[in-house]
């Protein structure tokens, strides 16, 4: 058998040997094994923090994954209150508010990308909010939101689902 670190041929003592035993080659298996354990170890430290996450915990890495989403998708589009560009700091605004309405928190008509001033110092500057959501969406969908919704309150299983499919929509843009 040929010695993974120097090539060279070597005798198998004991079964799955890889390494012949000059000094520089024990050395490569022991930076092998060590490399091989810490990576195992990673593994089962990720499997566990996921045992350990809350379902709050997965609602806010959804809520981060689909405001990137939104983030991404509205890049090109000006602010949807003011209508100028975002500068670079846009944030995915929410038209009918998280805390009044969590129903709508993941409805891609109920966000859209808006400037930092629009959103966080004017408070969604909701008035021309609502002007640009009827021209991106059109009045019928706005109404639609403005109604009252029945709540939704998402399992884990279907948080994780919407985790995935806003991945894959990021990856699409």
């Amino acid at each position: 058998m040929r010695c993974k670190n120097c090539k060279n041929k070597f005798e198998v003592t004991y079964p799955f040997q890889k390494f012949c035993k000059r000094e520089e080659c024990l050395t490569a298996a022991y930076e092998h094994a060590k490399k091989t354990k810490a990576k195992q170890w990673n593994k089962e430290k990720k499997e566990r923090k996921e045992k350990l996450k809350t379902r709050a915990d997965h609602m806010n890495e959804l809520q981060k994954i689909f405001n990137k989403y939104i983030r991404l998708r509205d890049k090109e589009e000006p602010c949807i209150s003011c209508g100028k560009p975002k500068g670079g700091g846009e944030q995915a605004g929410h038209y009918r508010s998280v805390g009044g309405n969590p129903e709508l928190r993941f409805d891609e008509n109920n966000v859209h990308g808006q400037c930092i001033r629009c959103n966080m110092h004017l408070h969604g500057n909701l008035i021309e909010y609502r002007k640009g959501l009827i021209d991106r969406v059109g009045l019928h969908v706005v109404e639609w939101l403005e109604l009252n919704h029945e709540p939704k309150k998402y399992t884990v299983e279907e948080i994780k689902e919407l985790k995935e499919e806003y991945k894959q929509k990021i990856k699409e843009l």
